[in-house]
């Protein structure tokens, strides 16, 4: 069964956690999708991807070669063809608790300063424990990564 980790963001965006979270999932040997609710912000993290600091090997779902993709970039809708062992879901994306039982880790995202994004993850939270997902919450708030009890 998988296990749910919420990143509250209220002092960086998630452009700056992401790398961070795709490299020690690449470091424990696990294939990525990366879920966000429209082609525009797949467009956007493809070319952050491609831009940032240091390489990170992925590709936009519908390519020729999705299924070797280390971290392929998803809309919340279609199934991803890495058979990742991670789902890292942004602004919103739903995450069906079947898809987060499915994988061995599952990374929420959001906007600690976006009222409705504090909603959704809320929400996604309640669905998601309530289905019986482990989850944990983590907090930037005192400026470094804290897990919350």
């Amino acid at each position: 069964m998988g296990k749910a980790l919420f990143y509250h963001l209220t002092r960086s965006p998630a452009e700056a956690l992401l790398p961070v979270l795709l490299t020690k999932a690449l470091s424990a040997g696990w294939r990525v999708e990366v879920s966000a609710p429209d082609f525009d912000r797949l467009d956007r993290l493809d070319g952050q991807l491609w831009q940032g600091d240091g390489f990170l090997p992925h590709g936009v779902a519908g390519g020729p070669h999705d299924a070797r993709q280390p971290i392929l970039l998803t809309l919340p809708d279609r199934p991803a063809a890495n058979d990742p062992s991670c789902l890292m879901a942004l602004d919103g994306a739903q995450v069906a608790a079947e898809r987060a039982q499915a994988v061995q880790r599952t990374c929420i995202l959001f906007d600690g300063n976006d009222a409705q994004a504090l909603d959704r993850a809320r929400a996604q939270w309640r669905e998601l424990t309530a289905a019986g997902v482990e989850a944990e919450y983590w907090s930037e708030e005192s400026g470094k990564w804290e897990r919350k009890r």
